[in-house]
């Protein structure tokens, strides 16, 4: 492992087994007094480290971009589908250990592994380590951002098209609705596929929201597996 973190990112790692921790998934954890040890803790915490990277990065480069927009592009650069590619580009996808069934295509056993990572490396290296090398080595080098702010995607649509295919019944609802300051209202559209909730999504505007719970639908259950077969 050690080894394998050299060369991929060139940097001496110090704590290995938090490491190998996050590349252990839960359907091989180790059971230890009752405990499970795989790497959904790590997740977690690597979620929150990536987005606070991200989130700076972004707050950094577009300085005169709104709230609107810089969320959207965190939500593009942290995607499920982008970690997944992530992943296999950084190479980390032959560190991951799964059973064959966990892994098929479809799961997000690698972008959950990419995310576990970044928190292991937080452990072991600190906030400011992590946070210059998800920049200059992950985004700046492996991420196009001027790609992703270009993509247009109605999310809505493929949604709706996807499930006409699978012959699944689809509905946006209206969650909630209130008053948000200066703002007006905000909007929170529930996606639900067959009555079950799969997506959500709020925005000052209903079709935004709408197309914020279509893209978490879709990043989330739909994308990198079953939306191969258009």
């Amino acid at each position: 492992m050690s080894e394998a973190i050299r060369n991929l990112f060139g940097y001496q790692p110090r704590n290995i087994p938090v490491y190998e921790l996050a590349f252990r998934h839960k359907s091989l954890a180790i059971v230890d007094n009752g405990v499970k040890h795989c790497n959904e803790r790590l997740e977690y915490l690597g979620d929150a480290v990536l987005g606070s990277v991200v989130a700076d990065f972004l707050f950094k480069k577009f300085p005169f971009k709104d709230e609107g927009f810089l969320t959207e592009m965190r939500s593009r650069i942290v995607s499920r589908s982008n970690l997944n590619m992530l992943s296999r580009k950084l190479g980390l996808d032959h560190l991951v250990k799964a059973t064959k069934e966990s892994s098929a295509p479809g799961s997000s056993i690698l972008g959950d592994a990419f995310e576990a990572f970044v928190g292991a490396m937080y452990l072991d290296k600190g906030y400011a380590f992590t946070k210059n090398l998800i920049i200059q080595q992950i985004i700046q080098t492996h991420l196009d951002v001027d790609e992703l702010m270009s993509r247009d995607i109605n999310f809505k649509s493929k949604v709706i098209e996807w499930a006409q295919r699978k012959k699944r019944g689809v509905d946006f609802v209206l969650a909630d609705e209130f008053e948000n300051g200066r703002k007006g209202r905000t909007y929170v559209i529930e996606l639900r596929l067959d009555n079950q909730v799969v997506g959500r999504g709020q925005d000052y505007s209903i079709k935004r929201a709408e197309q914020r719970a279509a893209r978490a639908a879709w990043e989330e259950f739909i994308d990198d597996g079953e939306s191969g077969d258009q």
